[in-house]
């Protein structure tokens, strides 16, 4: 199998930076509920596609939301979401199903720190135009692509941001 890449890698990309500015205007409740809402309405059916019998990654957004809504505790969550990346392990052989797992498993892990929310757009936007392109694409198709996808990643979150934020979470990115 021909070597691909595994995520988007400019930080200093617009299309990153766009989204990022958004984030940080947030708090970690309302970046934490978008990114699982995305993930499990864009990411999902990605994974889903090619492994419909492996629950992991859904299983995941089911028990970040379950801590989002104080019904368990951290340590329970993070014991399922650590079974999503393993599911991305196991799974190189299907380049956007591993992305889509990997997006999942980062927007799941938001709960746990608010900078894995970005990994919903490093892996996320590769997971879409792997799907609709394939990888063996050109870099310079699939990276416009992806910046497409941010895009919409960016108009989704504003569409559930608050407005004059009380509490921006505190970011420390170190990308």
């Amino acid at each position: 199998m021909p070597k691909y890449r595994k995520m988007l890698s400019d930080w200093n990309a617009p299309y990153i930076q766009g989204l990022v500015r958004v984030m940080e205007t947030q708090s970690k409740q309302t970046v934490a509920n978008w990114v699982v809402d995305y993930a499990e309405e864009i990411m999902v059916p990605i994974w889903v596609k090619s492994y419909p019998s492996d629950n992991r990654p859904q299983l995941a957004l089911d028990y970040a939301k379950k801590w989002l809504n104080n019904e368990i505790k951290l340590p329970a969550a993070k014991r399922i979401i650590l079974e999503c990346h393993q599911a991305a392990k196991e799974n190189d052989a299907n380049p956007a199903a591993q992305a889509a797992a990997r997006a999942i498993g980062q927007s799941a892990s938001t709960i746990h720190a608010v900078t894995h929310a970005v990994g919903l757009a490093l892996y996320g936007a590769l997971a879409v135009v792997y799907d609709k392109l394939g990888f063996s694409a050109s870099w310079e198709n699939l990276e416009k692509q992806a910046a497409i996808e941010c895009d919409k990643m960016t108009v989704s979150l504003k569409k559930v941001a608050v407005d004059n934020e009380a509490n921006p979470a505190k970011y420390n990115w170190s990308c």
